[in-house]
């Protein structure tokens, strides 16, 4: 066991490792001395973040690179560091440096001073992200908290610091579409909000575009809450409440001798019946999307290779497939399957 994890999920990420690297340990030697690891893991990344990863884990002793098969997403690439990691206390931070790793000290002392298994970090400021992105992320987190049936912090991402205890709750979680800063509001014990102010990204671009937040977002919101079903159900409500009254009408109309007329009325009605009809199929059909990916079983990741690191790691969630490790042997396929 070691007295601190970080765990950094990197996607082309090339720009910024030196740099992190360097902040991260000076960070950590200022807290917990030599007592600490770094978990750096490659989701698949296109550029040459893998072969620096393997640079830094052959020069420092502290740093584990853990490479994936493919691009397997942000939380499932947090998530196989955090199986994987050896800490008492581990730290969540993105490997962008718009959360300063220099906070590991007042957060450690926060967790200690407090009693705390959880320390979140809880966003006063972004510093170079554009109005809408602020306005959008405003948005997002008040509609999560009011739609949730969990308490989610408002303004906090995934930067925080968690122990032992409570990381070991949330990876016996199984969920397939995770959205680990839910999932640990759902586990419960003390929790502590760490206001501070985000930087700018210290190189390279975001890898959030619009349509990958709206997925995060939807993600989160069908991942703790029933309210869109919810929703879909007044639909369907209002629809047949709407829809006896036109049956009335048509009666009165019948029985009174006068036609029904009006093809822009009708088109308008079957157009707004079609259109709730669908998103009320959507809605349900995105629940059963997830029981199905949940039935099925898979691992959530898949590691390709780690550099660094001391004694093989075996992941509880995670499928280990060493590249290298039977390549010689007859009949082998390089695959390790987790014990």
């Amino acid at each position: 066991m070691t007295g601190l994890s970080i765990v950094v999920p990197c996607f082309n990420e090339e720009a910024c490792l030196d740099l992190l690297h360097r902040r991260l340990t000076a960070a950590a030697r200022s807290a917990m001395g030599e007592d600490y690891e770094i978990v750096l893991v490659n989701d698949g990344s296109r550029d040459d973040s893998w072969p620096i990863m393997q640079r830094l884990a052959a020069s420092d002793p502290h740093l584990v690179a853990i490479d994936l098969s493919r691009n397997h997403g942000h939380q499932l690439a947090l998530t196989a560091g955090l199986d994987l990691c050896r800490g008492d206390r581990i730290l969540i931070i993105d490997a962008d440096l718009q959360d300063p790793p220099e906070l590991l000290a007042p957060m450690l002392e926060t967790m200690e001073r407090r009693g705390a298994d959880v320390v979140y970090g809880v966003r006063k400021s972004r510093a170079g992200e554009t109005r809408f992105k602020r306005a959008t992320a405003h948005a997002f987190y008040r509609l999560l908290s009011r739609a949730t049936e969990i308490d989610i912090p408002l303004d906090a991402g995934d930067f925080r610091l968690m122990s032992r205890r409570a990381l070991d709750v949330l990876l016996a979680m199984p969920e397939q579409a995770r959205f680990i800063r839910g999932m640990v509001a759902w586990i419960g014990f003390r929790q502590i909000p760490f206001a501070y102010d985000r930087e700018e990204r210290a190189a390279g671009e975001t890898k959030y575009p619009l349509s990958k937040m709206l997925r995060f977002a939807f993600d989160a919101l069908t991942g703790f809450s029933s309210a869109p079903l919810k929703l879909a159900s007044h639909f369907g409500l209002l629809l047949s409440a709407g829809s006896l009254l036109i049956i009335v009408y048509i009666l009165y109309a019948w029985l009174s001798g006068q036609s029904v007329q009006g093809w822009t009325s009708t088109m308008l009605i079957v157009v707004i019946l079609g259109a709730v009809q669908m998103f009320v199929l959507a809605m349900m059909g995105e629940y059963i999307g997830r029981l199905y990916s949940q039935a099925k079983q898979r691992p959530l990741y898949i590691v390709q290779s780690v550099a660094g690191g001391g004694p093989p790691r075996d992941g509880r969630l995670g499928q280990v497939a060493e590249a290298t490790a039977n390549r010689d042997k007859p009949g082998g396929s390089g695959t390790l399957p987790i014990r």
